[in-house]
């Protein structure tokens, strides 16, 4: 049935557009594989394809003069390649500097976010995790695109406004109110970008709302309130900073997230990344790091409780927020070398240091053919 619709929708697009329609892919072949007993990236000791490799296909077509028609089917080897339609939009070009599409399209969180999947477009075998690998790229809403110069510098400004849904650690998330605005500053070859977010969330899973009654039927609504997320705000900032001289380079994001009244802690993530660039081949290094490790919250309304009532309480007050809690860095080497037009070859080794639990610490080896057509 899905695929019916998929082929509906496309026919759909066809019929609609006045101009011949522009059909463009990539595929990232992904094949990894970590030290024995590891788990990393979705891979273990045994060889595999499956967790990060793809294959994608972008048509897009002009309705008239001003407006255009995107549509964007991405198959993911983790999804048993069930294709999914993961942008549908529409642009009206209002004016040579500014845009303005709706439908479903990529939230504009990240230096990479619209070309995130097109592993064609950077030096990495795939893009760094603590920052990209987010259940909620997307969004249903509309996004305005704004371009010029002053001066020397050339900028571009995006304003996002929706909502998404998503499934997220076995929870169904969903945030309403969505409000994120970015600017990038380019000159010559230094780049600087910032972005900053809202949102409503609400987070649900029938574990989450167990635990969540049982703090209730202790007579701790508040401590259920405070630690559910429902109708909270949450917030995301970040900055990211690029310096390409071609024959090298160096660059880098930061990234906060947060829902304050919530049982999740905040999160900071970053990598710097430095390569070079020497013919057909561009070596790299890359450290990223993520930290959710922070103080314990609500832990005032523990203080006092009755001892028949103190260890449930505490036990899910800690237990929930436990869940996101991680505080780790990787450090990957990885080369990058251009076969030939539109096809490059890769290949890296990835480090990765817990510093809660050194159970996790891994290694993995990830060999990827990444092209575009």
């Amino acid at each position: 049935m899905k695929k019916l619709i998929l082929i509906g929708s496309l026919s759909l697009l066809a019929t609609s557009v006045q101009a011949e329609l522009r059909i463009n892919g990539f595929a990232n072949l992904i094949g990894g594989i970590t030290s024995s007993d590891d788990s990393m990236y979705g891979y273990d000791d045994d060889f595999s394809f499956t967790s990060e490799s793809l294959f994608a296909v972008q048509v897009s077509g002009d309705i008239n003069s001003k407006m255009t028609a995107t549509g964007q089917i991405v198959a993911r080897g983790k999804n048993d390649y069930e294709p999914d339609f993961e942008w549908a939009y529409i642009t009206y070009h209002a004016t040579d500097n500014l845009s303005v599409s709706a439908g479903r399209l990529r939230q504009p969180l990240f230096r990479y976010s619209t070309s995130s999947d097109v592993g064609y477009s950077y030096h990495w075998v795939n893009a760094p995790r603590v920052i990209y690998d987010v259940p909620f790229a997307n969004m249903d809403g509309v996004r305005f695109d704004y371009s010029g110069y002053s001066g020397d510098w050339e900028y571009n400004l995006q304003l996002g406004l929706g909502g998404f849904s998503a499934d997220f650690q076995g929870a169904k998330a969903k945030a309403s109110n969505l409000g994120i605005f970015s600017a990038e500053l380019v000159r010559d070859w230094f780049k600087v970008r910032g972005v900053y977010g809202r949102i409503n969330l609400v987070n649900s899973s029938p574990e989450l709302e167990d635990a969540f009654d049982t703090l209730r039927n202790l007579g701790l609504p508040q401590l259920a309130s405070d630690l559910e997320i429902k109708d909270d705000t949450g917030t995301f900032a970040g900055v990211g900073i690029e310096v390409d001289k071609y024959d090298w380079f160096v660059s880098g994001e930061y990234t906060q997230a947060k829902t304050e009244n919530s049982f999740r802690p905040k999160v900071d993530s970053y990598y710097v990344t430095a390569g070079m660039r020497k013919g057909k081949w561009t070596p790299s290094i890359t450290y990223e790091s993520q930290d959710s490790n922070k103080p314990a919250k609500f832990t005032e309304q523990l203080i006092g409780l009755p001892s028949d009532i103190l260890p449930i309480a505490t036990d899910i007050s800690f237990g929930l927020q436990s869940i996101f809690i991680e505080e780790y860095s990787v450090t990957s080497v990885g080369v990058r070398y251009d076969l030939d037009t539109n096809v490059a070859l890769k290949a890296d080794v990835s480090k990765r240091s817990d510093d809660l639990d050194d159970t996790r610490d891994a290694t993995a080896v990830r060999f990827a053919i990444n092209y575009i057509f």
